[in-house]
């Protein structure tokens, strides 16, 4: 990774993932934001089923495109955050830079949430 992308990481927050359809095989790209907590990078989103998510638990490998700061295509692999405790700890710091602190039950219930890592 060269250190634009690494700053674009750590400061950027709107990116395109490419993930392989879980039926269709075909590629889908869409436009997400990603969270960097600590140097970890999360994808998640508004409580309920996503296409994305169900995508990603099918082939957890996919494209991830900055697109603000720098633009890069960086190979990615999703792993899904399922423990209670991680999924509590991702989303307080989460929502609290969201200002939605008060939602914590919905999306502790209801929404996707991945870690981000980066093949080298």
């Amino acid at each position: 990774m060269t250190e634009p992308e690494a700053v674009a990481l750590r400061t950027d927050r709107t990116i395109d993932i490419t993930t392989r359809g879980r039926r269709s095989d075909r590629p889908s790209r869409i436009e997400i934001w990603f969270h960097n907590i600590d140097g970890r990078v999360y994808i998640t989103g508004l409580p309920g089923s996503r296409d994305w998510y169900a995508n990603l638990l099918a082939e957890p490998h996919f494209t991830f495109h900055l697109k603000e700061s720098v633009v890069a295509d960086l190979d990615a692999v999703a792993h899904p955050v399922t423990d209670q405790d991680e999924r509590r700890a991702v989303f307080e710091v989460l929502l609290a830079r969201l200002g939605h602190t008060d939602r914590m039950d919905a999306w502790m219930d209801r929404s996707p949430l991945v870690e981000v890592t980066f093949p080298t």
